[in-house]
């Protein structure tokens, strides 16, 4: 059976560096940034919705969504961004589900098909027994349909530091920015799994492997 593994965190909390990691080991990742960003180009489902509430002034020179120019709107204006929440939620849960069942109907036939062929089968079989669904937002939303939750987590000022070391922010903005999130104490209450990113990335990806070891162990 497959294993579908919600996967969050919060702003420059360091899930990037697990799922570059994942995605190296040769598991299946679905990134709702990536999606969201697809979905937001010209005729996109979520384009057009924004052009229909917003206008086209959040277009830049080429037609494409001026991604700055709305986020600096709706990160200074809490109604605004309310407003761009409950524009995208509908389209963007759709589509993420939707992935979601593909994969596994992806990787069910392709588990059907190495059963019969030995030289077929990955040399680590898990990949195609775990899908993660890589959503920042997702407890703030309330996705459901998980086996786990995991949780990247670092302590807040060192969130803070990242942030304005990967943004060029200053404090304010930096915490302006968190302060749009459920704060990660907030989300350790409800994640079955922390990844604790507060040492080095070799540190981390030893957590990772743990606990991919217990999942396929529990088999």
């Amino acid at each position: 059976m497959i294993k579908v593994i919600g996967l969050t965190g919060g702003i420059a909390s360091g899930k990037s560096t697990v799922v570059d990691f994942l995605i190296s080991e040769g598991y299946q990742v679905i990134d709702a940034d990536k999606v969201v960003r697809q979905l937001q180009e010209p005729d996109g489902k979520l384009f057009n919705a924004i052009m229909e509430t917003f206008g086209s002034d959040f277009t830049d020179e080429n037609g494409k969504l001026n991604r700055a120019k709305l986020s600096a709107l709706v990160f200074s204006d809490p109604n605004q961004r309310q407003k761009l929440s409950n524009l995208q939620d509908e389209i963007i849960r759709k589509e993420l589900y939707a992935r979601r069942d593909q994969l596994i109907k992806e990787l069910s036939e392709k588990s059907v098909s190495n059963s019969f062929d030995t030289e077929a089968q990955p040399k680590n079989s898990s990949v195609n027994q775990i899908i993660f669904m890589d959503i920042p937002l997702l407890l703030e939303y309330h996705y459901e349909g998980f086996d786990e939750i995991w949780l990247v987590a670092i302590p807040e000022n060192l969130q803070i530091e990242r942030l304005m070391a990967r943004n060029s922010f200053t404090e304010e903005e930096a915490k302006k920015r968190i302060s749009s999130q459920m704060s990660l104490s907030e989300k350790k209450k409800y994640a079955d799994i922390i990844l604790d990113n507060s040492g080095t990335i070799d540190t981390l990806k030893k957590q990772i492997q743990q606990e991919l070891a217990r999942i396929i162990k529990e088999k």
